[in-house]
Protein backbone atom coordinates (compact mmCIF):
# COMPACT_ATOMS: atom_id res chain seq x y z
CA UNK A 1 0.00 0.00 0.00
CA UNK A 2 3.05 2.25 -0.23
CA UNK A 3 3.13 4.22 -3.50
CA UNK A 4 6.92 4.28 -3.45
CA UNK A 5 6.61 0.64 -4.52
CA UNK A 6 4.34 1.30 -7.46
CA UNK A 7 4.91 2.77 -10.90
CA UNK A 8 3.08 6.08 -10.35
CA UNK A 9 3.07 7.02 -14.04
CA UNK A 10 1.24 3.83 -14.95
CA UNK A 11 -1.24 4.41 -12.12
CA UNK A 12 -2.32 7.82 -13.33
CA UNK A 13 -3.11 6.58 -16.84
CA UNK A 14 -6.24 4.80 -15.58
CA UNK A 15 -9.01 7.31 -14.90
CA UNK A 16 -11.99 5.00 -14.79
CA UNK A 17 -12.76 1.41 -13.90
CA UNK A 18 -13.46 -0.61 -17.05
CA UNK A 19 -16.52 -2.85 -17.02
CA UNK A 20 -15.54 -6.51 -17.02
CA UNK A 21 -17.75 -9.04 -18.80
CA UNK A 22 -19.44 -11.57 -16.53
CA UNK A 23 -17.89 -14.99 -17.13
CA UNK A 24 -17.56 -18.31 -15.35
CA UNK A 25 -14.05 -17.47 -14.19
CA UNK A 26 -15.22 -14.04 -12.99
CA UNK A 27 -18.05 -15.57 -10.93
CA UNK A 28 -15.75 -18.33 -9.61
CA UNK A 29 -13.28 -15.72 -8.40
CA UNK A 30 -15.97 -13.96 -6.39
CA UNK A 31 -17.34 -17.25 -4.99
CA UNK A 32 -13.83 -18.32 -3.92
CA UNK A 33 -13.20 -14.91 -2.38
CA UNK A 34 -16.49 -15.08 -0.49
CA UNK A 35 -15.56 -18.54 0.85
CA UNK A 36 -12.20 -17.26 2.14
CA UNK A 37 -13.83 -14.23 3.76
CA UNK A 38 -16.46 -16.47 5.37
CA UNK A 39 -13.75 -18.82 6.70
CA UNK A 40 -11.85 -15.86 8.15
CA UNK A 41 -14.89 -14.33 9.83
CA UNK A 42 -16.47 -17.54 11.16
CA UNK A 43 -13.19 -19.20 12.19
CA UNK A 44 -11.98 -16.23 14.22
CA UNK A 45 -15.45 -15.61 15.62
CA UNK A 46 -15.45 -19.17 17.00
CA UNK A 47 -12.09 -18.50 18.69
CA UNK A 48 -13.45 -15.28 20.21
CA UNK A 49 -16.60 -17.02 21.50
CA UNK A 50 -14.59 -19.94 22.90
CA UNK A 51 -12.07 -17.84 24.84
CA UNK A 52 -14.70 -15.39 26.10
CA UNK A 53 -17.29 -17.99 27.13
CA UNK A 54 -15.40 -20.86 28.76
CA UNK A 55 -13.85 -20.04 32.15
CA UNK A 56 -11.07 -22.61 31.72
CA UNK A 57 -9.73 -20.61 28.79
CA UNK A 58 -9.41 -17.38 30.76
CA UNK A 59 -5.61 -17.42 30.92
CA UNK A 60 -3.07 -14.66 30.15
CA UNK A 61 -1.83 -16.41 27.01
CA UNK A 62 -5.37 -16.90 25.72
CA UNK A 63 -6.01 -13.16 26.13
CA UNK A 64 -3.29 -12.64 23.52
CA UNK A 65 -4.84 -15.32 21.31
CA UNK A 66 -8.19 -13.53 21.75
CA UNK A 67 -6.59 -10.24 20.69
CA UNK A 68 -5.06 -11.90 17.61
CA UNK A 69 -8.41 -13.51 16.73
CA UNK A 70 -10.16 -10.14 17.15
CA UNK A 71 -7.75 -8.39 14.77
CA UNK A 72 -8.06 -11.29 12.28
CA UNK A 73 -11.86 -11.18 12.58
CA UNK A 74 -11.89 -7.45 11.80
CA UNK A 75 -9.58 -8.05 8.82
CA UNK A 76 -12.16 -10.53 7.50
CA UNK A 77 -15.06 -8.14 8.04
CA UNK A 78 -13.56 -4.74 7.15
CA UNK A 79 -10.54 -5.33 4.90
CA UNK A 80 -10.71 -8.56 2.90
CA UNK A 81 -14.03 -7.94 1.05
CA UNK A 82 -12.75 -4.62 -0.28
CA UNK A 83 -9.28 -6.00 -1.01
CA UNK A 84 -10.55 -8.97 -3.06
CA UNK A 85 -12.98 -6.78 -4.99
CA UNK A 86 -10.16 -4.35 -5.79
CA UNK A 87 -7.87 -7.20 -6.89
CA UNK A 88 -10.49 -8.96 -9.03
CA UNK A 89 -11.68 -5.74 -10.69
CA UNK A 90 -8.10 -4.42 -11.03
CA UNK A 91 -9.46 -0.99 -10.16
CA UNK A 92 -10.52 0.94 -7.04
CA UNK A 93 -14.29 1.23 -7.37
CA UNK A 94 -15.04 3.13 -4.16
CA UNK A 95 -14.88 6.74 -3.02
CA UNK A 96 -11.82 8.68 -1.88
CA UNK A 97 -13.17 8.92 1.67
CA UNK A 98 -13.62 5.15 1.77
CA UNK A 99 -10.05 4.82 0.49
CA UNK A 100 -8.84 6.81 3.50
CA UNK A 101 -10.82 4.61 5.91
CA UNK A 102 -9.70 1.42 4.16
CA UNK A 103 -6.00 2.34 4.34
CA UNK A 104 -6.21 3.39 7.99
CA UNK A 105 -8.07 0.22 9.02
CA UNK A 106 -5.92 -2.17 6.98
CA UNK A 107 -2.65 -0.64 8.22
CA UNK A 108 -3.92 -0.60 11.81
CA UNK A 109 -5.19 -4.19 11.85
CA UNK A 110 -2.11 -5.55 10.06
CA UNK A 111 0.30 -3.92 12.51
CA UNK A 112 -1.91 -5.03 15.42
CA UNK A 113 -1.69 -8.64 14.25
CA UNK A 114 2.11 -8.38 13.96
CA UNK A 115 2.47 -7.00 17.48
CA UNK A 116 -0.03 -9.55 18.86
CA UNK A 117 2.22 -12.34 17.56
CA UNK A 118 5.26 -10.55 19.04
CA UNK A 119 3.52 -10.34 22.43
CA UNK A 120 2.69 -14.06 22.22
CA UNK A 121 6.40 -14.76 21.68
CA UNK A 122 7.31 -12.60 24.70
CA UNK A 123 4.63 -14.33 26.79
CA UNK A 124 5.81 -17.85 25.91
CA UNK A 125 9.45 -17.03 26.54
CA UNK A 126 8.65 -15.46 29.92
CA UNK A 127 6.42 -18.40 30.91
CA UNK A 128 9.07 -20.99 30.04
CA UNK A 129 12.13 -19.16 31.33
CA UNK A 130 10.60 -17.92 34.63
CA UNK A 131 7.47 -20.01 35.31
CA UNK A 132 7.11 -19.08 39.00
CA UNK A 133 7.68 -15.35 38.42
CA UNK A 134 5.31 -15.51 35.43
CA UNK A 135 2.54 -17.04 37.57
CA UNK A 136 2.95 -14.34 40.23
CA UNK A 137 3.43 -11.34 37.93
CA UNK A 138 1.14 -12.01 34.96
CA UNK A 139 -2.62 -12.25 35.48
CA UNK A 140 -5.56 -12.14 33.10
CA UNK A 141 -6.34 -8.53 34.06
CA UNK A 142 -2.68 -7.52 33.56
CA UNK A 143 -2.63 -9.09 30.12
CA UNK A 144 -5.91 -7.36 29.18
CA UNK A 145 -4.33 -4.00 30.05
CA UNK A 146 -1.29 -4.87 27.89
CA UNK A 147 -3.56 -5.81 24.97
CA UNK A 148 -5.63 -2.61 25.25
CA UNK A 149 -2.46 -0.48 25.40
CA UNK A 150 -1.12 -2.28 22.34
CA UNK A 151 -4.29 -1.54 20.34
CA UNK A 152 -4.41 2.11 21.47
CA UNK A 153 -0.73 2.86 20.76
CA UNK A 154 -0.92 1.29 17.28
CA UNK A 155 -4.10 3.21 16.47
CA UNK A 156 -2.40 6.50 17.42
CA UNK A 157 0.68 5.54 15.39
CA UNK A 158 -1.31 4.73 12.24
CA UNK A 159 -3.37 7.92 12.47
CA UNK A 160 -0.11 9.88 12.84
CA UNK A 161 1.38 7.99 9.89
CA UNK A 162 -1.43 9.17 7.60
CA UNK A 163 -1.58 12.68 9.05
CA UNK A 164 2.13 13.45 8.66
CA UNK A 165 2.14 12.05 5.12
CA UNK A 166 -0.64 14.41 4.09
CA UNK A 167 -3.10 11.62 3.34
CA UNK A 168 -5.94 13.40 5.12
CA UNK A 169 -5.48 16.30 2.69
CA UNK A 170 -4.86 14.16 -0.41
CA UNK A 171 -7.28 11.26 -0.13
CA UNK A 172 -6.35 9.47 -3.35
CA UNK A 173 -3.33 9.62 -5.61
CA UNK A 174 -4.92 8.68 -8.91
CA UNK A 175 -8.46 7.75 -9.98
CA UNK A 176 -8.92 4.00 -9.86
CA UNK A 177 -6.26 3.44 -7.21
CA UNK A 178 -5.97 3.67 -3.44
CA UNK A 179 -2.48 3.88 -1.96
CA UNK A 180 -0.81 5.60 0.96
CA UNK A 181 2.09 7.82 -0.10
CA UNK A 182 5.06 7.59 2.27
CA UNK A 183 8.18 9.68 1.88
CA UNK A 184 11.59 8.01 2.23
CA UNK A 185 11.97 8.85 5.93
CA UNK A 186 8.51 7.64 6.96
CA UNK A 187 8.87 4.57 4.74
CA UNK A 188 12.05 3.60 6.61
CA UNK A 189 10.54 4.39 10.02
CA UNK A 190 7.43 2.37 9.25
CA UNK A 191 9.51 -0.57 8.00
CA UNK A 192 11.63 -0.59 11.16
CA UNK A 193 8.76 -0.12 13.63
CA UNK A 194 6.13 -2.39 12.11
CA UNK A 195 8.26 -5.16 10.66
CA UNK A 196 11.97 -5.26 11.56
CA UNK A 197 11.49 -4.70 15.30
CA UNK A 198 8.52 -7.04 15.98
CA UNK A 199 9.80 -9.75 13.63
CA UNK A 200 13.23 -9.63 15.25
CA UNK A 201 11.56 -10.06 18.64
CA UNK A 202 9.50 -12.98 17.32
CA UNK A 203 12.43 -14.80 15.71
CA UNK A 204 14.89 -14.29 18.58
CA UNK A 205 12.44 -15.19 21.36
CA UNK A 206 11.12 -18.26 19.59
CA UNK A 207 14.67 -19.46 18.98
CA UNK A 208 15.20 -19.11 22.74
CA UNK A 209 11.86 -20.82 23.41
CA UNK A 210 12.86 -23.91 21.45
CA UNK A 211 16.20 -24.00 23.28
CA UNK A 212 14.25 -23.97 26.55
CA UNK A 213 11.90 -26.67 25.25
CA UNK A 214 14.86 -28.95 24.57
CA UNK A 215 16.25 -28.28 28.05
CA UNK A 216 12.86 -29.10 29.56
CA UNK A 217 12.70 -32.33 27.57
CA UNK A 218 16.11 -33.33 28.95
CA UNK A 219 15.01 -32.40 32.48
CA UNK A 220 11.86 -34.52 32.14
CA UNK A 221 13.85 -37.56 31.03
CA UNK A 222 16.26 -37.17 33.93
CA UNK A 223 13.41 -36.69 36.41
CA UNK A 224 11.60 -39.79 35.18
CA UNK A 225 14.79 -41.80 35.40
CA UNK A 226 15.32 -40.85 39.05
CA UNK A 227 11.83 -40.89 40.63
CA UNK A 228 8.31 -41.90 39.72
CA UNK A 229 6.21 -40.17 42.36
CA UNK A 230 2.92 -38.34 41.76
CA UNK A 231 4.79 -35.04 41.98
CA UNK A 232 7.11 -36.02 39.15
CA UNK A 233 4.15 -37.13 37.05
CA UNK A 234 2.38 -33.79 37.57
CA UNK A 235 5.58 -31.92 36.71
CA UNK A 236 6.01 -34.04 33.59
CA UNK A 237 2.44 -33.36 32.43
CA UNK A 238 2.83 -29.63 33.07
CA UNK A 239 6.15 -29.44 31.20
CA UNK A 240 4.79 -31.44 28.28
CA UNK A 241 1.79 -29.11 28.06
CA UNK A 242 4.10 -26.08 27.96
CA UNK A 243 6.25 -27.73 25.28
CA UNK A 244 3.23 -28.58 23.14
CA UNK A 245 1.86 -25.04 23.47
CA UNK A 246 5.23 -23.60 22.46
CA UNK A 247 5.47 -25.88 19.42
CA UNK A 248 1.93 -25.08 18.22
CA UNK A 249 2.49 -21.36 18.64
CA UNK A 250 5.79 -21.81 16.83
CA UNK A 251 3.89 -23.22 13.84
CA UNK A 252 1.49 -20.27 13.99
CA UNK A 253 4.40 -17.81 14.07
CA UNK A 254 6.22 -19.58 11.21
CA UNK A 255 3.13 -19.41 8.98
CA UNK A 256 2.63 -15.78 9.98
CA UNK A 257 6.18 -14.83 9.00
CA UNK A 258 5.91 -16.78 5.73
CA UNK A 259 2.82 -14.73 4.81
CA UNK A 260 4.41 -11.47 5.91
CA UNK A 261 7.91 -11.63 4.43
CA UNK A 262 6.92 -11.32 0.72
CA UNK A 263 5.05 -8.07 1.42
CA UNK A 264 7.98 -6.44 3.16
CA UNK A 265 10.42 -7.72 0.53
CA UNK A 266 8.25 -5.86 -1.98
CA UNK A 267 8.35 -2.83 0.31
CA UNK A 268 12.15 -2.80 0.26
CA UNK A 269 12.38 -3.56 -3.48
CA UNK A 270 9.82 -0.83 -4.23
CA UNK A 271 12.35 1.78 -3.22
CA UNK A 272 14.82 0.41 -5.79
CA UNK A 273 12.81 -0.92 -8.73
CA UNK A 274 9.32 -0.45 -10.13
CA UNK A 275 6.79 -3.01 -8.96
CA UNK A 276 3.58 -3.82 -10.83
CA UNK A 277 0.34 -3.05 -9.00
CA UNK A 278 -1.20 -6.44 -9.74
CA UNK A 279 1.66 -8.47 -8.28
CA UNK A 280 1.86 -6.15 -5.27
CA UNK A 281 -1.87 -6.64 -4.55
CA UNK A 282 -1.41 -10.41 -4.61
CA UNK A 283 1.41 -10.19 -2.09
CA UNK A 284 -0.76 -7.93 0.06
CA UNK A 285 -3.59 -10.48 -0.09
CA UNK A 286 -1.19 -13.09 1.28
CA UNK A 287 -0.87 -10.96 4.42
CA UNK A 288 -4.65 -10.85 4.76
CA UNK A 289 -5.00 -14.60 4.08
CA UNK A 290 -2.99 -15.28 7.23
CA UNK A 291 -6.11 -14.21 9.13
CA UNK A 292 -7.95 -17.12 7.53
CA UNK A 293 -5.12 -19.59 8.15
CA UNK A 294 -4.84 -19.02 11.92
CA UNK A 295 -8.19 -20.64 12.85
CA UNK A 296 -7.26 -23.67 10.70
CA UNK A 297 -4.04 -24.03 12.72
CA UNK A 298 -6.02 -23.92 15.97
CA UNK A 299 -8.47 -26.53 14.64
CA UNK A 300 -5.63 -28.86 13.61
CA UNK A 301 -3.47 -28.59 16.72
CA UNK A 302 -5.67 -27.48 19.64
CA UNK A 303 -8.11 -30.14 20.97
CA UNK A 304 -9.73 -27.53 23.21
CA UNK A 305 -10.67 -25.46 20.18
CA UNK A 306 -12.32 -28.44 18.48
CA UNK A 307 -14.30 -29.19 21.65
CA UNK A 308 -15.36 -25.54 21.93
CA UNK A 309 -16.46 -25.45 18.29
CA UNK A 310 -18.55 -28.59 18.82
CA UNK A 311 -20.20 -27.14 21.94
CA UNK A 312 -20.84 -23.84 20.15
CA UNK A 313 -22.28 -25.32 16.95
CA UNK A 314 -24.54 -27.70 18.92
CA UNK A 315 -25.77 -24.69 20.95
CA UNK A 316 -24.70 -26.27 24.23
CA UNK A 317 -23.12 -22.97 25.26
CA UNK A 318 -26.64 -21.70 25.99
CA UNK A 319 -27.12 -24.28 28.73
CA UNK A 320 -26.92 -23.26 32.39
CA UNK A 321 -23.35 -23.25 33.71
CA UNK A 322 -21.99 -24.09 30.24
CA UNK A 323 -19.13 -21.65 30.89
CA UNK A 324 -17.84 -24.07 33.56
CA UNK A 325 -17.65 -27.05 31.18
CA UNK A 326 -14.34 -28.89 30.95
CA UNK A 327 -12.85 -28.15 27.52
CA UNK A 328 -9.18 -28.85 28.23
Amino acid sequence: MNLSEVNQTDQCLRFSCPKRPVSTVYVLLYVSAAAVVLLTVCGNLLIIISVCHFKQLHTPTNMLILSLAASDFLVGVLVMPTAVAWMIESCWMFSAVYCLCYILISYFLTTTSIFNVALIAVDRHFALSNPFLYTDAVSVSTMCIVVLCNWFILLVYNVALQYFNGHFANLIMCPGDCFLVLDEVWSLVDLLLTFVFPCSVIIILYALVFVLVRKHATAIRELNAQISTQTSKNTTVSMKAERKAAKVLGILVSVFLACLFPYFIYTVLGNIIEVEVGSFQKVLMLVYLNSAINPVIYALFYPWFRRCVKLTLTLQIFKTDSALMNVL
